[in-house]
């Protein structure tokens, strides 16, 4: 967390402030926003993996006092402007496409305001994986099924227990009962109660329309932002079929107990 202040330098608006974030992921609060931030993201990788890098940030909900820019040999491209109000709005770009440049927007008051946003730094093909803009609803073939086992960040075998919609961030909540937890990133999946069940949230885009159901899914997907993100989710019994069938013929990627 990195947190300025424009206070320290309210006599001077114009001037500039630099920021160097060395950490793949994190937040940026600038309180009482006057003049401009550069913010530089060094994260301690080989300079050579830069260029399959995306630098994806989610501005906090009430974010304002600032423009956010894109910026590339002083040229600017506007990201986010003060006073835009999408609610898990996530921004991406290409680490060599430029850094950011946060400016300062004129305030009678800057006392009240505070820019702020989460940032992560990730390998292109787990952004691109996060952000499927053509078919995001469509369901995963055998193959991307079975690579989603071995690579996603979370992977559980589990029944939809409730999905509640919201409007607003146009997503959708799976409340989610664990049967078998075979991997999971961070401590999204916990128990619950005297009973001792796992429970969690995953989330998912409102447009694919998920209802809860019965049966048993196998559900992987990676966690974003401090969220877990649906992946691929089939019925647990064709993920159990598509895994033998491979497993019998030798080409199942990873091992994983289907049971």
């Amino acid at each position: 967390l990195s947190s300025p202040s424009g206070l320290t330098h309210e006599s001077h608006k114009k001037d500039v402030e630099q920021v160097y974030l060395r950490c793949s992921e994190g937040s940026i609060e600038w309180m009482y926003p006057t003049g401009a931030l550069i913010v530089n993201l060094r994260p301690n990788t080989s300079p050579a993996s830069y260029k399959r890098l995306t630098v994806c940030i989610k501005p906090f909900k009430d974010s304002a006092g600032a423009n956010i820019y894109l910026e590339k040999t002083g040229e600017l491209k506007l990201l986010v402007r003060d006073g835009d109000r999408r609610p898990s709005k996530v921004y991406c770009f290409g680490y060599d496409q430029g850094g950011l440049f946060i400016e300062a927007t004129p305030q009678q008051d800057i006392s009240r305001k505070i820019t702020g946003f989460q940032y992560e730094l990730m390998n292109k093909g787990i952004a691109s994986d996060l952000h499927t803009v053509s078919a995001p609803c469509r369901p995963c073939s055998d193959t991307e099924v079975l690579l989603a086992v071995c690579t996603s960040d979370f992977v559980i075998r589990g029944s939809i227990q409730d999905v509640t919609n919201e409007a607003e961030e146009q997503e959708s909540i799976i409340h989610v009962g664990v049967n078998k937890l075979y991997r999971q990133k961070s401590k999204v999946f916990q128990l619950t109660g005297e009973s001792g069940n796992w429970r969690g949230q995953i989330k998912t885009l409102l447009e694919c329309g998920v209802k809860p159901g019965d049966g048993d899914f196998l559900f992987t997907g990676r966690m974003h932002f401090g969220e877990a993100r649906l992946g691929c989710a089939p019925r647990f019994k064709d993920f159990q079929r598509m895994y033998k069938e491979a497993k019998d013929k030798g080409l199942n990627p990873c091992e994983i107990g289907p049971d």
